[in-house]
C-alpha cells in the first residue's frame, strides 16, 4: 500500500512539474458518492435464503469512494483505473420468522444484529481503442472482495477475486464539454456471476474540472464461495466530481 501511494505521489509531482511529463501521463482524480438500494438474498451452507432488508432490517448502504485513473501513451501497457467500494451495512431487528444461517438457528421473536459487507477494490486494466469524439476503452476488471456476512457475530468471510470483461464508451458533444456514456463490466464464468454497469452524463471544463452522474447497478451471484451463496443487487444514483490533468 505504501509503495502504491509513493507511485501516485511521484506521478502527481511529475505532472505538476513540467509539460514533458504531461505529454507522457494523464491523471484523473475524483470522489464519487453512491447511495444504492439493496435487494436480493443470501444463504450459507445451503441453509435457507435470507433477504437482508426484509428479514434482517439491514439499512441501504451509502458510500463515498476515491477514483483514480492513470493513462499513458505506451502501446503495450494498459491504462489503470482504481476505485474502492465500501459496501458495509448493518441492521437490528426482531425476527418475524425462524432463520438458519451458517448452521445456527435464530428463532422468531428474538432480536438479532446482522452485517452485510461486500466491500471491494475495483482495478481496471484497459486500452483506448478510440480517442476522438467517440471514446472506446476495452480491458479487464479485477474485483477484490474483502467482506463478510453474518448474524449475531456468526460471520462468514467473503474473500474472493473476480475477473470480468470491461467496456467503456463516451460520446462527446463537440465544443460544449458535455458527454454521455456507459461503463459495462460483465462476468459469467462457472457458477459465479457479476454485473457492474453505469449509465452517465457529465461535463468537463477546459481546465480539467468536471462532474458526472447517472445510474449505477452492481449485482453479485456467488455459488458456494467460502460457503456463501449470494443473489444480491445494488442499484441507485451516483455523482462524481473530478480533476483531470
Amino acid at each position: 500500500m505504501k509503495s502504491n501511494k509513493r507511485l501516485v505521489l511521484s506521478t502527481l509531482l511529475c505532472c505538476l512539474g513540467g509539460s514533458a511529463c504531461a505529454d507522457f501521463v494523464g491523471v484523473n482524480i475524483g470522489y464519487s458518492h453512491w447511495a444504492p438500494d439493496l435487494s436480493g438474498d443470501f444463504n450459507s451452507k445451503n441453509n435457507m435464503s435470507i433477504a437482508p432488508i426484509r428479514d434482517l432490517g439491514v439499512n441501504d448502504p451509502s458510500q463515498t469512494s476515491l477514483v483514480l485513473i492513470l493513462e499513458h501513451p505506451i502501446p503495450l501497457l494498459p491504462n489503470v483505473k482504481y476505485q474502492n467500494y465500501d459496501l458495509e451495512t448493518s441492521g437490528n431487528k426482531t425476527l418475524t420468522k425462524n432463520l438458519t444461517f451458517n448452521d445456527s438457528n435464530y428463532n422468531a421473536g428474538n432480536n438479532v444484529s446482522s452485517i452485510v459487507d461486500l466491500s471491494h477494490d475495483d482495478i481496471v486494466l484497459y486500452y483506448e481503442v478510440l480517442d476522438n469524439w467517440v471514446n472506446l476503452d476495452l480491458g479487464v476488471d479485477l474485483k477484490r472482495f474483502d467482506g463478510q456476512m453474518g448474524i449475531n457475530g456468526n460471520n462468514v468471510a467473503v474473500d474472493k477475486t473476480l475477473q470480468s470483461l470491461y467496456m467503456s464508451a463516451r460520446f462527446d458533444l463537440p465544443f460544449t464539454g458535455f458527454y454521455a456514456g456507459a461503463d459495462i463490466n460483465s462476468l459469467s464464468i462457472g457458477d459465479n456471476k457479476s454485473n457492474d454497469s453505469t449509465l452517465l452524463i457529465g461535463y468537463e471544463s477546459s481546465i480539467g474540472l468536471g462532474f458526472e452522474g447517472g445510474l449505477k447497478k452492481f449485482s453479485l451471484g456467488l455459488d458456494n464461495a467460502n460457503n456463501i451463496d449470494t443473489n444480491i443487487e445494488y442499484r441507485g444514483l451516483y455523482v462524481n466530481g473530478f480533476f483531470h490533468f
